[in-house]
C-alpha cells in the first residue's frame, strides 16, 4: 500500500509540472572518466594562455582574431576533429587594429593618461598637440555655436559624471538563496523579464538600447560628423560604467565595407575626463598630446567562425548533431579573457577531454567559435542561416530536422551552477538526470528561465535547442567585461577545469542518447531587424 502511495504521489507530481519524467540510460563510468581526465589533467589554461597572451585581442576580422582562429583550428585539427576549417558566414565588414597610441595632457601641467581609442576609428596622422575644447549638447540647433571652431581642436562634452564609490567586492559567487530563485522561476515570469542576476541579459540589453540611443545620442553623431569636416584631432569619452583605472570601450562607429573612416573617439577614466572638463569650465585652457595610428583591413569583408567536428560512429545516428560553442571574437583593449576566450577555451578542452578518452560517440559532435558576436551574435545567425534556417522566412533544412542541441557558455570565468531552459520545460528532468553523477562537482540548479544576449540565441531563434549554462558573476559585470581589465589573470583555473568537465559530459550524454533532445513549438518567420532579445 505504501509503494502504491509513493507511486501516485510521484505520477501526481509528474503531472503537475506538465512532463512525465523518463528515465535517462546514462553510462556513470565515462562520466567519472571525463571527470578524472577535466579535473586532474586539464590542458584549458594553455589553450587559454595561446587565446589571449598570444593572440592578443581578437576584434573581429583583426590580426588577433585570425591569430587565435588559426590556433584553434589547427589544434583541433591535430587532435584528431574533421573539417577543422575557418568556415565563412557572411559578409561582416573591415577588420582593425590599434597600432600606436599615447595621450597626455601637457597644459597647465604635464600628466600622462590612460586611454584607449574606441574601434574602427581613425588616427591622428602624427604627433598633435591641440587644445581641448567644451561642447555643449543640447539639440541640433546648439551645434550651429560651434561651427567653425573645431578645427585643431579636442573635444570634451560638457557632461561631469558623477564618481559613485563601491561598497561591494568587484567578485561574487551566487548564494543558494539566489539559485533556489532560479530554480522556482515560473514560465510566465521568464517570458516577462530576463533573470535579473543574469549579466548576458543585461548586458546586452544595455548595449541595445545605447546603440539605439535617444535624442542625445543623435546630437552626438551630428556632432561627430561637424568635428569631422571641420578637422578636428578627437572627441573624449568618459569610462563611466568603471573607474580606479577600469575603462569600458567599445566601437567607435561603423565598420562595413563602405562607411568612411570614423572620428577619433578616445576613452578615458571618469576621473581624468572631469579633472580636463573642469578646468575647462574654470576658464583654464588645458593642452593634450595625441598621437594614434589605427590600421584597417579591407582585402577580405568576409566574416568567420572556426567549425570542427568529431564524427558519430552509430550508423543510425551519425548524421545527427550534438553542438557546442562560444565566441572567440572579443573587444580590443584586453584581451578578452573572460568575454569570452574562457568560453572558447573551455569548449575545447571538453572536445579534448572526449577525444582523449576515445568516447564513441553515436552522434556527431561539433564546435562553434563565432566570431562578430560582439557586433550582434553575427557569427552564430550567419552560421544558423545558411546552415539549419533562415528566421525571416523559417524555411528549414535538412539538417534542422537532424539536429539534436547546442550548449553554449560565455558568462564569464565562474563556475557551472547549473543550466537555463530557455523555456523548454521538456528537457528539464532530462538534465536533473544529467547532472547527477556531477552533484559533488556542480549544484545542478536548472530554471525555465530564458537568458540573452550570447550565442545560443542563434539557434534557439529558429526552434533549435540552444542553452546556456547559469555561470557565478565573479568579477564579470563589474571589473572586466568590455574594459582593459579583460586579461588572462582575472581567470579562475580551478573554475575553468570544472566548467569543461560539466560541458564534456553533457556533450556526452547528448551523444548517447536514444532520442534528440526535445524541442519547443517552432517559432513564426520574423522579419529582418527582429531580432528576439
Amino acid at each position: 500500500m505504501r509503494k502504491i502511495t509513493v507511486f501516485s504521489i510521484l505520477l501526481f507530481l509528474s503531472f503537475q509540472s506538465g512532463i512525465i519524467a523518463q528515465t535517462e540510460k546514462i553510462d556513470n563510468a565515462p562520466i567519472e572518466k571525463i571527470k578524472e581526465e577535466g579535473l586532474q589533467h586539464s590542458q584549458v589554461m594553455d589553450i587559454i594562455f595561446h587565446l589571449t597572451d598570444a593572440s592578443g585581442n581578437r576584434l573581429t576580422n583583426s590580426p588577433g582574431y585570425f591569430r587565435a582562429a588559426n590556433y584553434a583550428k589547427e589544434k583541433l585539427a591535430g587532435w584528431g576533429l574533421k573539417s577543422a576549417k575557418l568556415d565563412p558566414w557572411g559578409e561582416f565588414g573591415k577588420g582593425w587594429e590599434l597600432e600606436k597610441s599615447y595621450i597626455a595632457i601637457t597644459a597647465p601641467y604635464y600628466k600622462p593618461l590612460q586611454a584607449y581609442p574606441k574601434a574602427w576609428c581613425g588616427g591622428t596622422n602624427g604627433l598633435k598637440n591641440a587644445e581641448v575644447i567644451a561642447v555643449t549638447l543640447k539639440d541640433s540647433v546648439s551645434l550651429d555655436a560651434y561651427r567653425g571652431k573645431l578645427k585643431g581642436k579636442i573635444i570634451v562634452i560638457d557632461r561631469l559624471e558623477p564618481y559613485k564609490q563601491s561598497f561591494k567586492a568587484d567578485a561574487h559567487r551566487y548564494v543558494d538563496s539566489d539559485l533556489v530563485k532560479m530554480a522556482n522561476a515560473q514560465p510566465q515570469e521568464a517570458r516577462q523579464q530576463p533573470n535579473p542576476n543574469d549579466t548576458a541579459a543585461t548586458r546586452r540589453f544595455r548595449e541595445l538600447m545605447a546603440q539605439r540611443g535617444g535624442g542625445q545620442q543623435r546630437v552626438l553623431a551630428l556632432l561627430k560628423e561637424l568635428a569631422q569636416s571641420e578637422g578636428a584631432v578627437a572627441i573624449l569619452s568618459s569610462s563611466t560604467r568603471f573607474h580606479d583605472g577600469t575603462l569600458f570601450t567599445q566601437g567607435g562607429g561603423g565598420y562595413k565595407g563602405t562607411d568612411p573612416e570614423n572620428l577619433l573617439d578616445i576613452v578615458i577614466g571618469i576621473e581624468d575626463y572631469n579633472t580636463i572638463l573642469r578646468l575647462v569650465k574654470a576658464g583654464t585652457p588645458v593642452k593634450l598630446d595625441a598621437d594614434v595610428k589605427t590600421k584597417f583591413y579591407a582585402n577580405d569583408l568576409q566574416g568567420y567562425n572556426v567549425i570542427a567536428e568529431i564524427p558519430g560512429t552509430d550508423p543510425k545516428l551519425k548524421d545527427e548533431i550534438v553542438m557546442i560553442g562560444a565566441h572567440l571574437d572579443s573587444w580590443h583593449t584586453g584581451t578578452g579573457a573572460t568575454d569570452n576566450a574562457a568560453g572558447s577555451a573551455v569548449m575545447m578542452e571538453a572536445i579534448r577531454i572526449l577525444k582523449t578518452l576515445g568516447i564513441q560517440n553515436k552522434r556527431t559532435i561539433r564546435i562553434g567559435l563565432w566570431s562578430g558576436e560582439e557586433e550582434g551574435l553575427l557569427g552564430s545567425r550567419g552560421y544558423v542561416k545558411k546552415t539549419f534556417a533562415d528566421p525571416t522566412v523559417m524555411q528549414l533544412s535538412p539538417e534542422h530536422e537532424k539536429f539534436s542541441s547546442y550548449f553554449n557558455i560565455d558568462n564569464g570565468t565562474g563556475k557551472v551552477r547549473g543550466i537555463y531552459l530557455q523555456g523548454n520545460a521538456a528537457c528539464k528532468d532530462i538534465f536533473a538526470q544529467w547532472f547527477a553523477p556531477l552533484k559533488d562537482i556542480t549544484d545542478g540548479t536548472i530554471t525555465i528561465s530564458n537568458t540573452g544576449g550570447t550565442d545560443h540565441q542563434s539557434f534557439d531563434g529558429v526552434g533549435l535547442p540552444g542553452f546556456q549554462f547559469i555561470q557565478d558573476p565573479m568579477e564579470y559585470d563589474t571589473r572586466t567585461h568590455h574594459s582593459n581589465m579583460d586579461v588572462y589573470d582575472h581567470l579562475s583555473e580551478d573554475d575553468l577545469k570544472q566548467i569543461a568537465t560539466v560541458v564534456a559530459s553533457f556533450v556526452f550524454d547528448a551523444s548517447q542518447r536514444a532520442e534528440k533532445l526535445p524541442r519547443k513549438e517552432l517559432p513564426k518567420p520574423r522579419p529582418a531587424g527582429q531580432r528576439g532579445f
